[in-house]
């Protein structure tokens, strides 16, 4: 059983691990872990009206400091299969590429964090460090809904009295070249719906309706126009997009009786959720004066927005970047959410991984070289954590 990177990738790859399937991703990092001496935990949970969803954690060593690199095996689905040029389950190389879904997001990552490990543990003898410890924080729920996966993990975790000082995220951080970018934190992200309601009526008649769909309209030009903010120190302006509106009306000759208009906002730490759902509701109330009758339902969110700011760690894991590529990344705060959104309330934590341009994509692929300069770049990170 080799333990370079690619082989672990291609192993991983190799195991059709479509969110909530585990197809057996997990077993192929628990072999290797405990081989190498991890303590090693399978950990399953659920949720009323979900699929049961595996989980792993692992650990060696005992003492602090203590580091963790979290990800998930858990994959999208592959799209049209035969518009693939390899295998999307294959794990095939061709022309210094590995292809197959989850090459980038992210068991290539994971691979590449597993591999490092297991070569600093046998660079000292197959011992952990002297005062420290490194643990794998491995999910199969990411992709979907992410309810039974991290967020409970991290939970388990800590009842059971695992404390971590530093976490590294494997997701594809970089955008352009391996080593452009770290991600150390992100804008929150919540989501709501605008109803305004009216009186249904027959479009012939409308002294006898009150159509809500010019108020909805009214109301999200306004909205919309007004910036929540000039973004911050670490953080791009927050913003607010409309994603949809419906008045569950198919006939053109009535006047709907209610307009809905879903929205999402990406927010930066000027708010917290709760200053932010005041600050939406304050201006709605305004622009609707007293004749609109509007309100917003909003959505639950598990997305609140963090960042770890620079330091020692962000500089250390720095200079493991530098030292293999040649590059200074960018400290980032953009994109969408991750995992990183949980792992944050129990230490500080960094994404960098893969470059991902082509995650979730037909024919995903990583450049085998950057699997094997990834590898160097968590080794570096181990050597100089434990120095």
């Amino acid at each position: 059983m080799a333990n370079d990177a690619l082989s672990i990738a291609r192993d991983l790859i190799r195991c059709p691990s479509v969110t909530p399937a585990d197809a057996g991703a997990l077993g192929v990092l628990q072999a290797r872990l405990q081989d190498a001496g991890f303590d090693v935990h399978r950990v399953t949970f659920s949720e009323p009206g979900t699929a049961d969803i595996d989980n792993l954690y692992a650990r060696i060593g005992s003492g602090a400091p203590h580091i963790a690199f979290a990800g998930h095996t858990d994959v999208v689905p592959v799209g049209d299969e035969a518009a693939w040029s390899h295998g999307a389950f294959g794990g095939e190389v061709k022309d210094g590429f590995l292809y197959g879904r989850g090459a980038v997001d992210m068991k290539g990552g994971i691979a590449c964090s597993v591999a490092a490990t297991l070569d600093y543990l046998a660079a000292h003898g197959g011992k952990p460090p002297k005062d420290g410890s490194i643990s794998f924080l491995i999910t199969g729920d990411e992709e979907a809904i992410a309810v039974n996966g991290t967020v409970k993990l991290m939970q388990w975790a800590a009842a059971r009295g695992e404390k971590f000082d530093h976490c590294v995220l494997g997701e594809p951080s970089n955008v352009e070249e391996l080593g452009d970018c770290i991600k150390v934190g992100r804008r929150g992200s919540q989501s709501g719906t605008l109803i305004v309601d009216g009186v249904q009526g027959h479009v012939a008649y409308p002294h006898r309706a009150s159509n809500p769909v010019p108020d909805i309209a009214s109301l999200i030009v306004t909205l919309s126009s007004e910036p929540l903010d000039n973004g911050s120190a670490h953080f791009q302006a927050s913003n607010l997009e409309f994603t949809s509106v419906d008045v569950g009306n198919t006939a053109s000759n009535v006047i709907p009786a209610q307009a809905r208009a879903k929205f999402n906002i990406r927010y930066n730490d000027h708010h917290t959720q709760e200053s932010l759902r005041a600050l939406i509701e304050t201006r709605t109330t305004l622009a609707c004066g007293n004749r609109i009758r509007a309100r917003i339902e909003w959505e639950p969110s598990n997305a609140d927005v963090f960042i770890t700011k620079p330091g020692a760690f962000t500089d250390l894991v720095v200079a493991a970047i530098e030292d293999v590529t040649g590059r200074k990344p960018d400290l980032n705060t953009g994109g969408g959410t991750s995992d990183a959104r949980f792992i944050t309330h129990y230490c500080p934590v960094i994404e960098f991984g893969l470059v991902g341009q082509t995650m979730h994509q037909i024919d995903e692929r990583t450049p085998v070289a950057d699997l094997e300069k990834l590898t160097k770049i968590y080794r570096g990170v181990l050597d100089r954590y434990f120095a």
